[in-house]
């Protein structure tokens, strides 16, 4: 089925076609929040959510992208936002914790294990994952829809709604940092 007749199905509300969509695209909606948040459950849940967003707003979908760029999209504005919201509920856990409220403690989530991983691949991979969590959002989503998904440069700056060289400027700053993050992470080891 073509692109703008999915999308005409999808805008009369037919189910099959939301169905068929879903089936279609969830597994590299859940590939990209998996490895943007790091956490299995909460990509299971990020993965619905992006769902939802676009049940909800495909009548405003004009089709100007491809419906994977626009999933890309909400997937990786999902993922981001929720890790901002992360870090505020860490930087406030930390000024609870200053003022004697141990109850609501910094949170540390067990280690991240990615589907996609094999097994005897696996540390050098938690220590990649690991030195991601550590650089800017929009430079992780850029490493990670590139070597991880494996768009383009041109379709990562329409997923991020940026321009190209803006793009290969955070593939540049995301691949220095990594470096320095790697470099830190098995120093210190």
């Amino acid at each position: 089925m073509n692109q703008p007749e999915l999308i005409e199905q999808l805008q009369r509300g037919d189910e099959a076609a939301f169905k068929r969509l879903v089936e279609e695209w969830q597994d590299m909606v859940y590939n990209t929040v998996v490895s943007l948040v790091q956490d299995e459950d909460t990509a299971d849940d990020l993965t619905q959510e992006v769902f939802i967003q676009v049940f909800q707003s495909i009548s405003s979908f004009k089709g100007d992208s491809k419906i994977s760029t626009w999933l890309y999209r909400i997937a990786v504005s999902k993922a981001l936002d929720h890790e901002r919201k992360q870090k505020r509920k860490k930087r406030f856990a930390f000024v609870q914790r200053l003022f004697g409220d141990e109850a609501n403690g910094e949170h540390h989530p067990a280690d991240f294990r990615h589907p996609g991983i094999l097994l005897e691949k696996k540390e050098s991979a938690e220590g990649l994952f690991s030195a991601l969590r550590k650089i800017p959002d929009t430079q992780r989503a850029a490493f990670t829809l590139h070597k991880l998904e494996g768009l383009s440069y041109q379709e990562i700056a329409a997923v991020l709604n940026t321009t190209l060289p803006a793009v290969e400027s955070l593939m540049a700053r995301a691949k220095t940092n990594l470096r320095k993050a790697l470099t830190e992470l098995y120093n210190n080891r």
